[in-house]
């Protein structure tokens, strides 16, 4: 069986399909290479503030009948934005398939903005924002990614800020989207047990008569970095910390060997390096990780923990002497299979989902027009060397090149 089919339709948009035999359940998405990083200043948060909208009205739905079109047949609807990226997306019984496809193009398309749905939703997103800023191990992330990408629209909350999303109305939304809507930069995405040609004929008959559309946006890059530290007083009791840096782009050949040292480093296995030595060894910390974002033209590494305050300064160094070790020793041939064989264990148990493949296919035809199959993977994976990890532990993991940012409980 093939591991996925890709069909372009006249205007440019293009379908991408995956046929599961086994399967009742039919999962579309319609994602669109427009996010938070597209906005001008005076714009922050507007891509998160589309993506709510998109439920509140069509030209032939009301919000009510957008909400029961597919939860009366046990569907899920659901959107998410991202630096580069909004995507509708809905699961229900393949059988119903026909009425996710339709939906979602209606909400993706031709939603209308109603004024009075706007003062309504912008009150749930600053009811969004309180909720975060509340969570100190959320809020710390958002605002680590503004220490990171000083002064560009990367290092912004996708939420906004309580001034810009006050101001919004519904020519703001409009102007967002004609200014950035490019339909040879959306991929419409299915995983299902339909065909290849009915899957198609589907997603024709709601998107074929779709204009074509073009646009002369262009994506400025982050200036030059700058490593900072910085301690922030919060009423908390626990310090949270983030420490991390700018990394490699979507396309550089070192990404893949960088995912697997942050991997390594504090993924989503116990046996992490980070975990092993802040929680198991010295019951520093309760959880640890480390994250790694691609993007076009940049990306990023964040690690984030919370400790007791008067521990803060011995979890951060024993941070930094991970770090230290994967640059001064190579792994040896024993870690680098272990490393290699759980990295591939995760991968293929992330395909046993069928909802996330049929993201992650959308995703990789607008970031790089294929999708690679596990085999091909398992074989860049296979090929990673020692040496090379080391070399980029060199480049990546010099603690003087990382910021900090930290809040501080206010009476410490």
């Amino acid at each position: 069986m093939e591991e996925y089919n890709l069909h372009t339709l006249p205007n440019g948009i293009r379908v991408v399909h995956k046929q599961v035999p086994h399967t009742q359940i039919a999962h579309w998405g319609i994602m669109l290479d427009i996010g938070s990083r597209d906005e001008l200043p005076y714009q922050q948060g507007l891509a998160h503030f589309w993506e709510h909208m998109a439920f509140k009205g069509t030209q032939k739905r009301k919000s009510y009948h957008i909400i029961n079109r597919l939860e009366t047949v046990g569907g899920e609807l659901n959107a998410y934005t991202t630096k580069e990226k909004v995507c509708f997306h809905a699961s229900l019984l393949a059988s119903h398939s026909d009425k996710a496809i339709e939906l979602l193009s209606d909400i993706s398309f031709h939603s209308i903005f109603p004024e009075k749905q706007i003062e309504k939703e912008r009150g749930v997103i600053l009811e969004e924002m309180a909720m975060y800023h509340d969570s100190p191990e959320d809020a710390i992330q958002d605002e680590f990614d503004e220490v990171v990408f000083q002064n560009h629209q990367l290092g912004k909350n996708i939420l906004g800020t309580s001034e810009t999303v006050r101001s919004f109305g519904r020519d703001d939304l409009q102007t967002f989207i004609a200014a950035n809507l490019d339909t040879q930069r959306i991929v419409v995405s299915l995983v299902s047990n339909l065909p290849f040609k009915k899957a198609i004929k589907q997603a024709e008959k709601y998107l074929y008569d779709l204009p074509y559309s073009t646009t002369q946006r262009v994506r400025t890059s982050p200036e030059i970095y700058v490593p900072q530290i910085i301690k922030t007083p919060r009423g908390m009791t626990q310090a949270q910390v983030a420490m991390g840096r700018p990394a490699y782009a979507l396309m550089d050949e070192k990404r893949l060997p960088f995912f697997m040292l942050v991997n390594l480093l504090g993924g989503p296995g116990m046996n992490s390096r980070f975990n092993m030595t802040l929680r198991e060894k010295y019951g520093l910390v309760y959880s640890i990780e480390a994250n790694y974002a691609p993007f076009l033209d940049t990306g990023f590494l964040g690690v984030y923990f919370g400790t007791e305050p008067n521990n803060l300064e011995r979890a951060m160094q024993l941070v930094n002497k991970e770090l230290r070790l994967l640059r001064e020793k190579p792994l040896t041939t024993i870690q680098l299979r272990n490393l290699k064989e759980q990295l591939m264990g995760q991968l293929a148990m992330s395909e046993e989902s069928n909802q996330s493949f049929m993201l992650m296919m959308a995703k990789s035809i607008l970031d790089t027009g294929k999708v690679d199959s596990l085999s091909e993977l398992f074989t860049e994976i296979d090929a990673v060397t020692a040496p090379q990890l080391q070399d980029i532990a060199q480049e990546m993991f010099d603690e003087s090149q990382w910021s900090t940012l930290a809040f501080i409980p206010e009476n410490e």
